[in-house]
């Protein structure tokens, strides 16, 4: 069901929506009732609804604006997006934006469910990682820094996504250990560094992996389906079975956790008998292509 999920167009954007909804909810249960902040372009959001309430003694009833600032401030992202990082990557953002900014804003915030900050900053961030997790694997984004890190990392800049986000949260976080107590920036450190620790355990395209398969069958055959399909390269040189003594084939392919599946069903079907071992979490430098399908 995960992988049919996973390599169908359309059950993909749907588990990338019921991923912001996973997101929202560990926002909106969790964080918001404390008045602590996600981080990235949201909680940059919720910054500036503070401020217009408590400073500024603004009144926007029930409606948490920060949900329709962050709709807003996106637009000019999806624009970027479109422009540098193409239709697919920004229809599937942009999707996920208007689901996020929609759950976020008509979710009620209520007292938080539980009390204990540092209980409700592990529970938001590992539920927070799930969602935005699945989101990632999807090929979607809920747009924000993870967009702009994309565009810069793109353009040759020397900021990764990951630099490029945590130096916006520190300055965030910084901000907020100077205007509020320091408890609200410590708490919501612990809640971001754990969402993005799951966050990483959930996100298969960030997960590199290397295959080496064994089979006795025609080794162009799956070697031009690695490469058609998967468009990546593959390497591959002749062997011979020590107990058996016969001649084998060996491929070796490096490819990310998420297109690891599919290769698996493929060599099922060209080859039953084939041997295959698969290493996780290597590390590979050079030419290769990090997607973000």
């Amino acid at each position: 069901m995960l992988y049919n999920s996973l390599h169908n167009k359309w059950l993909r954007l749907l588990t990338a929506v019921a991923g912001t909804l996973i997101m929202c909810l560990a926002q909106n249960l969790f964080i918001v009732p404390l008045r602590l902040y996600t981080g990235g372009l949201m909680g940059y959001c919720q910054f500036f609804r503070t401020l217009l309430q408590d400073f500024a003694g603004l009144s926007f009833g029930s409606t948490d604006i920060a949900g329709i600032l962050y709709f807003l401030l996106n637009i000019p992202i999806l624009m970027l997006s479109l422009r540098y990082l193409g239709r697919s990557l920004t229809f599937r953002t942009m999707v996920c934006v208007a689901s996020y900014t929609l759950i976020y804003s008509a979710l009620p915030t209520r007292a938080p469910i539980v009390d204990d900050y540092l209980t409700s900053c592990l529970l938001g961030g590992i539920l927070n990682g799930i969602g935005s997790g699945l989101v990632l694997t999807c090929g979607g984004s809920t747009g924000g820094l993870d967009i702009l890190g994309l565009i810069l990392s793109k353009r040759g800049s020397t900021f990764t996504v990951g630099r490029f986000s945590v130096a916006f949260n520190g300055i965030l976080y910084g901000i907020c250990l100077l205007l509020f107590v320091p408890e609200v920036a410590i708490y919501s450190v612990i809640y971001n560094f754990t969402s993005n620790m799951v966050l990483d355990r959930v996100h298969q395209q960030n997960v590199n992996m290397q295959a080496l398969i064994f089979t006795k069958e025609d080794e162009e055959k799956l070697g031009g389906f690695i490469m058609e399909n998967l468009h990546r390269g593959v390497t591959y040189w002749q062997g011979t079975g020590a107990y058996t003594g016969s001649a084998i084939h060996v491929l070796c392919v490096s490819l990310s956790k998420y297109e690891i599946e599919e290769l698996l069903h493929a060599v099922q079907e060209i080859d039953p008998h084939a041997f295959i071992t698969v290493q996780k979490g290597v590390q590979i430098y050079g030419n290769y292509h990090r997607k973000v399908e």
